[in-house]
């Protein structure tokens, strides 16, 4: 095909422990054009992709004879795949999601060796993310060689808030050697942040919570614009309990299990990381569904402690924004349970906040009655949107071709 009937696009890539997520944008209006995910590699491998006209609506699963053993396989299976179903794209820049920037960066970059040197001295503060998105990036530089890639960093949006909120009550050294809050899902609240700045612009100058609900949870206190203080912490274990990681726990615990019954540092990272959460507790599912169809007394119990630890958070972090004027739900459980946003609704009655049950039941993004002193939002968020506008961003810098267009 000649290449002046190509059409110039960018590639996100979302590595996790087991999968990868993708989208494909054209450029440079930022227009997703194809989304797709690659799950279960290393074992029974699954892939499904849709474009938006449903042209291309595609699931496969691998014999596991065949099945991806690693990401640099998955990512090389997918590459064949475009080649196949996107021949008219010419992929310009690779952005990629990164769990961990630590303390050394504040925004997106580019990508170089020493890049992906820092990244792997990183892999200690998220063990359950990081390995996988460093096996991402240099998957794609196999794949595509020497074209702009951009790390956008989950922890980035985090790094201005205030001091108290950034530190633990231990010597002083420990927080200038970067053991301090880091914060995540940073890519998800800034596309919150953007639609908030645009549709509602009086929230965004006042008081708001962002709450990011989903197997990984967690959640954001904005004030006139600016993030100053999140749940999560050192790691991306503090915090509300989510689908298998405990969240927030007492640091006795973990001198217990050392101590007394004798478990290793992996063992209880393992512990903490894959058993605990919704899955340890009800000893039924990660899952949110599953627990919600569930008549077990040990689902119902998970799903109350979930809530529980929502409401707890949301007074700490309205105490330090001092009052409330708006709670946004988003993330997979946020935007799709109608019965997590109604409990953790109903229980905030004395914040001021009135549930609109019909528009909470029909998804809507104002879920609260037009009296309620708080206003409730839901709001879908878009990672793979957020990377692809730090991507192009910074291809600019290095690509005039890109530019052109």
């Amino acid at each position: 095909m000649n290449n002046n009937t190509l059409q110039q696009a960018l590639l996100t890539l979302n590595a996790g422990s087991s999968s990868i997520k993708f989208a494909i944008f054209l450029v440079p209006e930022i227009e997703q054009v194809i989304t797709g995910q690659i799950d279960g590699i290393g074992s029974s491998a699954t892939f499904k992709a849709k474009n938006t006209d449903l042209s291309i609506n595609e699931k496969y699963e691998w014999p596991i004879s065949s099945a991806p053993k690693s990401h640099n396989d998955a990512l090389q299976w997918l590459i064949q795949w475009l080649e196949q179903h996107a021949a008219n794209l010419e992929i310009k820049a690779v952005g990629h999601r990164v769990v961990h920037g630590g303390h050394f960066y504040t925004e997106p970059v580019l990508i170089d060796d020493q890049v992906l040197q820092k990244l792997e001295s990183l892999i200690a503060l998220a063990p359950l993310h990081e390995p996988h998105n460093v096996a991402g990036i240099k998957a794609a530089k196999n794949s595509f060689g020497d074209i702009p890639q951009v790390a956008c960093f989950d922890t980035a949006f985090h790094r201005n808030q205030p001091f108290i909120n950034d530190t633990f009550a231990i010597p002083r050294h420990f927080y200038d050697e970067g053991v301090r809050r880091y914060g995540f899902h940073g890519l998800s609240y800034e596309y919150i942040h953007q639609q908030i700045e645009k549709h509602f612009p009086k929230i965004y100058e006042g008081k708001a919570i962002v709450l990011h609900l989903g197997n990984g949870a967690s959640m954001c206190a904005l004030k006139n614009g600016q993030p100053i203080a999140s749940t999560m912490g050192f790691t991306a274990l503090d915090g509300l309990p989510m689908g298998t990681r405990c969240g927030q726990i007492d640091p006795g615990v973990l001198l217990y299990l050392m101590d007394y019954k004798g478990m290793t540092a992996r063992e209880i990272s393992d512990l903490l990381y894959k058993e605990s959460g919704l899955k340890g507790l009800s000893g039924i599912s990660n899952d949110m569904r599953t627990l919600e169809a569930s008549d077990s007394v040990f689902a119902k119990e998970a799903i109350a402690y979930f809530v529980s630890r929502i409401n707890r958070e949301i007074g700490s972090l309205a105490m330090a924004l001092g009052g409330l004027d708006a709670l946004i739900f988003t993330g997979g459980i946020g935007e799709n349970s109608v019965h997590i946003r109604k409990k953790v609704l109903e229980s905030c009655a004395w914040l001021g906040v009135e549930i609109d049950n019909l528009r909470n039941e029909n998804s809507e993004m104002i879920i609260s009655t037009e009296i309620s002193s708080v206003l409730c939002l839901r709001i879908p968020t878009n990672e793979e949107k957020m990377i692809a506008e730090h991507t192009l961003q910074l291809s600019k810098l290095l690509s005039s071709e890109i530019i052109s267009i």
